[in-house]
């Protein structure tokens, strides 16, 4: 942890007028680095409050997250983090949440825990694919335009926005004429299954799940919206750090269907894409390799 630092008298005046908390001479902490926003725990009056700061133009992103944050809540089936605060100043824009006390998910419990939790979010479902707004994943928009089907939906709003960003990248390889022909083949991997449009979390990786102190699995830093409930479970996967009895406990409280397997590549392609366009090429390969690999199996 990074030693005590000061807000600006900016943002100060700003949370103070947005909360009615006096944040004059509050006492502010780095508890890790943040690849998108800065983060930091904030003492005032005598209480702890989460804050994530941008640049002011990501204005956008922390009302998007807080749009997110609010569906989760709704739902009832994860400890979320309150939104206390959310604006700009000159500088800067910030989102000011309630600090939760939060570990990792470990043991077989917390794993038990976690899967009924999400098999209750899944279970909230609307009647069509996507969301009433765009949101974010990372720092890149999420179009969420919606659909009646998944298949189309997953195609035009997940995989081309990222391709296209990618190609005008210069990322070419697999990511030119034999992306196209994955999209045009990626129906055929929904003739016979048919998921309904549950709620997801979005960007379902550890990092953004945890345990409260009272026991209660907890979410955060979503990118909500209806959708196959495979894509969380498949993003779940895909860096690992999730205990081994989450994945029996969700299939104990909803089976997944045959052909699961091979529908997660597609669904983490979208991620490993997205890493691509915020990170770099240290993602190509692995984009490349799923790509070729969906082909082939849909030739057969």
């Amino acid at each position: 942890m990074e030693d005590a630092q000061n807000l600006s008298t900016e943002l100060e005046r700003a949370l103070t007028a947005a909360t009615g908390i006096n944040f004059s001479g509050a006492e502010v902490r780095a508890p890790g680095s943040g690849s998108i926003s800065r983060a930091f725990e904030v003492c005032a009056d005598g209480q702890r409050y989460f804050l994530k700061l941008n640049d002011a133009a990501a204005l956008p992103m922390f009302e998007a997250e807080v749009d997110g944050l609010a569906a989760l809540a709704a739902c009832g089936a994860f400890r979320v983090p309150s939104v206390l605060a959310s604006g700009a100043t000159a500088g800067e824009a910030f989102l000011l949440l309630e600090c939760l006390q939060l570990r990792p998910l470990k043991s077989a419990e917390d794993g038990q825990r976690f899967a009924d939790a999400l098999a209750k979010l899944h279970h909230d479902t609307g009647e069509r694919f996507g969301w009433a707004r765009d949101n974010f994943i990372g720092a890149n928009p999420q179009i969420n335009v919606q659909h009646d089907g998944w298949a189309r939906f997953f195609v035009r709003c997940r995989l081309m926005p990222q391709l296209q960003l990618a190609r005008s990248r210069g990322h070419g390889g697999a990511l030119g004429r034999e992306a196209d022909q994955l999209l045009e083949r990626v129906p055929a991997l929904f003739l016979d299954y048919r998921p309904r449009p549950s709620l997801l979390h979005g960007d379902l990786w550890s990092g953004n799940a945890a345990i409260d102190a009272d026991g209660t699995p907890a979410i955060f830093d979503p990118a909500v919206y209806r959708g196959d409930r495979e894509a969380d479970l498949a993003m779940s996967e895909l860096f690992g750090g999730f205990p081994t009895a989450f994945y029996a406990a969700y299939r104990t409280a909803w089976p997944l269907n045959e052909g699961y397997e091979q529908r997660k590549t597609l669904y983490n392609l979208y991620h490993v894409l997205n890493h691509l366009n915020l990170f770099g090429r240290s993602y190509l390969g692995q984009a490349e390799r799923m790509i070729r690999a969906l082909v082939f199996e849909l030739r057969r």
